[in-house]
C-alpha cells in the first residue's frame, strides 16, 4: 500500500510544531554523524542540467540527467520510492530503488523530509503510468528543511502569511507562482517591445535634492557627507526630459518610485513604474504605442483579449475586453454624460449637486478638484474596458501642453482599465516660460520647491515630445486578475508587528 508523506505548516494531527522541528533536527544530527552536512562544503555545489522546466522540456528516454530541487512529495512503496522535486518553474518525479543504491545513500534517504533540497543524478525514463520521470542512480542532500512546509493541498490560506512570508506562499500556492512568473515575462517583454522600437533604457537618480515630476509626498533622508537633505524620487520625469534636451530621441526607464502616502488595495509606498519619452511625438502617438504594447503583453502571458477577474470563490466578477481599437473619449464629455448640465453649474451649485449625489467633497477646495472627484466616482470606477480619457483639466497635469482649441485643458490621455488609471500620456510641455509659470502655480509660490536646473535645461531647448507612464503593479493586477496590489509585489510593505 502506498504511503503518502505530506507535512503541514500547522499539522492537523496531535503532534506539536516544536516536536516536529525537534525531530527534523535529530535527522540533521544523524546526517552529520554519517559525514553528510546539508549546510556544509559537501553540499555547496551541484551542477544541474537546468531548471526543472527545462529538464522536463528536454526529456529524452534513457538520456543522462542531473537535477536539483525541493522535495515536495514522497511516496514509499517498500524498496521502490517516488518523490517530486520542484522549483519555481515546475516539478518532476524521481524514482529510485533501494536495492540499486549503496548503503550510505539509503541511510541518507531515510533522513529525508518534505522541504529538503535534493540533488539527483540518473537517466530519463517513463513510468508505467506514462509520467516523465528520472530514474536516480545517485542522490545528494543539498539542504535540510528544519520546519515543516505548508500543506500542499490547501496552500497558505492566511493572506497575512502570504504577504509577510512570501517564500511560503510561493512554495505552496500555484496561483501565486503563476502571477509572479507572468510579472517577470511582462517586465521582460516591455523592455523587448521598446528596444525593438529604438528606445534606449537609462537610469536616473533615485535620491533627489528636489522631488519633482508628480504631486506627491516624498520620503526624506539626509546625506551626512554632503550635509544635505535628499528625497526618494516620486517620479523620474524631470531627469528623463533632461535627456531629451541632450539629444536622446527615445528613452525609457523601468524605475522604483516612492510616495509617502496611503496604503490600500491599489497603493504601495514603493512601486514600479515605466516612463518613456519619444521626441517629435505627441500624446496620440503615445496612446497608440501603449495600446499596442499592452495587447502584446497580454498575448505573451497567454491571456486576452478577454480577461476574467474572479472572487475568492472562483466566480467571475467582471470581464475586461482588450479587443482593439480601444475607446477614446474626452474628459468633459464623460463627466457631462454622468451628470448632465454639470459644466453649466457654478461652484456652489456643483457642491450642492454632489450632496444630492451623496459624494463627499469635503476635501475638495478648487472647482477642478470637485469635478475630478465626480469623474473618479461616477466615471472612472465604471470604466472596465480600456478607455483613453483625453483632454483633462490643465490644473491636473502641469507638465503637459495646453490644448490649442481649449486652453483650459491639456493634450493628455489617462488610460482607464478595470476602474483605475493604468497609464497617463502627455504631449510634453517644452515652453520654459510657461512651464515655470505652471510649476510656480502648483507650488503655491514657494520658489524653493522649483527644480531650477530642469527649468534651465528647457531654456536650451527641448524638442516636442510625447511621454507615458505605466504603473507596472497595476498593469500586472489587470492582466492577471489579481485583487490587490499586494498580490503582485513579492514583498509588499506591511506594518511591523
Amino acid at each position: 500500500m502506498t504511503l503518502v508523506v505530506t507535512l503541514f505548516f500547522f499539522m492537523e494531527n496531535t503532534t506539536p510544531l516544536h516536536e516536529l522541528i525537534a525531530f527534523r533536527r535529530q535527522k540533521l544530527q544523524s546526517l552529520r554523524a554519517q559525514g553528510l552536512d546539508p549546510f556544509g562544503d559537501n553540499a555547496a555545489a551541484f551542477a544541474t542540467s537546468g531548471s526543472i522546466e527545462k529538464i522536463v522540456d528536454a526529456f529524452s528516454e534513457g538520456a543522462p540527467i542531473k537535477a536539483a530541487g525541493r522535495i515536495t512529495a514522497y511516496r514509499d512503496m517498500g524498496k521502490s520510492r517516488f518523490l517530486d522535486i520542484s522549483d519555481i518553474s515546475g516539478r518532476i518525479q524521481v524514482y529510485f530503488n533501494t536495492k540499486e543504491l549503496d548503503e550510505a545513500t539509503n541511510a541518507m534517504a531515510a533522513q529525508l523530509d518534505i522541504g529538503d533540497f535534493l540533488g539527483v543524478e540518473g537517466a530519463y525514463f517513463t513510468t508505467k503510468s506514462g509520467e516523465k520521470s528520472i530514474r536516480a542512480s545517485k542522490l545528494v542532500i543539498l539542504s535540510k528543511s528544519l520546519r515543516p512546509l505548508p500543506d500542499k493541498w490547501h496552500g497558505v490560506q492566511d493572506a497575512e502569511i502570504c504577504y509577510r512570508q512570501r517564500y511560503l506562499d510561493l512554495i505552496a500556492n500555484h496561483a501565486s507562482r503563476t502571477i509572479f512568473k507572468q510579472r517577470i515575462v511582462i517586465v521582460r517583454e516591455i523592455r523587448r517591445f521598446l528596444e525593438e522600437r529604438g528606445f534606449l533604457e537609462v537610469e536616473t537618480p533615485m535620491m533627489q535634492a528636489i522631488p519633482g515630476g508628480a504631486a506627491a509626498e516624498p520620503f526624506k533622508t539626509h546625506h551626512n557627507a554632503l550635509g544635505m537633505d535628499l528625497f526618494l524620487r516620486i517620479a523620474p520625469e524631470l531627469y528623463l526630459k533632461r535627456l531629451l534636451v541632450a539629444g536622446f530621441p527615445r528613452v525609457f526607464e523601468l524605475n522604483r518610485n516612492f510616495r509617502n502616502e496611503g496604503v490600500s488595495r491599489r497603493h504601495n509606498p514603493e512601486f514600479t513604474m515605466l516612463e518613456a519619452y519619444w521626441a517629435f511625438a505627441n500624446f496620440e502617438t503615445m496612446s497608440e504605442l501603449v495600446e499596442e504594447m499592452i495587447c502584446s503583453l497580454a498575448q505573451h502571458i497567454g491571456v486576452g483579449p478577454l480577461i476574467e477577474h474572479r472572487d475568492d470563490a472562483g466566480n467571475v466578477t467582471r470581464t475586461i475586453n482588450l479587443e482593439r481599437p480601444w475607446r477614446r473619449a474626452a474628459y468633459r464629455d464623460l463627466v457631462e454624460a454622468a451628470v448632465p448640465g454639470w459644466f453649466q453649474l457654478d461652484l456652489e451649485a456643483k457642491r450642492k449637486k454632489c450632496t444630492e449625489l451623496k459624494l463627499d467633497i469635503s476635501h475638495c477646495e478648487a472647482e477642478f478638484e470637485v469635478t475630478q472627484h465626480v469623474f473618479e466616482k461616477l466615471v472612472e470606477e465604471k470604466l472596465i474596458d480600456p478607455c483613453f480619457v483625453t483632454h483633462v483639466p490643465k490644473e491636473l497635469v502641469p507638465l503637459a501642453k495646453l490644448n490649442g482649441k481649449d486652453p483650459s485643458s491639456v493634450d493628455v490621455y489617462e488610460l482607464i482599465i478595470n476602474g483605475q488609471e493604468i497609464s497617463p500620456g502627455y504631449s510634453e510641455l517644452n515652453d520654459p516660460d510657461l512651464q515655470r509659470e505652471r510649476l510656480e502655480h502648483q507650488a503655491g509660490g514657494e520658489k524653493q520647491c522649483l527644480d531650477e536646473d530642469f527649468l534651465g535645461a528647457l531654456e536650451y531647448g527641448m524638442p516636442p515630445a510625447g511621454g507615458i507612464g505605466i504603473g507596472i503593479d497595476r498593469l500586472v493586477m489587470m492582466l492577471t486578475g489579481a485583487a490587490s496590489i499586494r498580490d503582485v509585489i513579492l514583498f509588499p510593505h506591511l506594518k511591523v508587528k
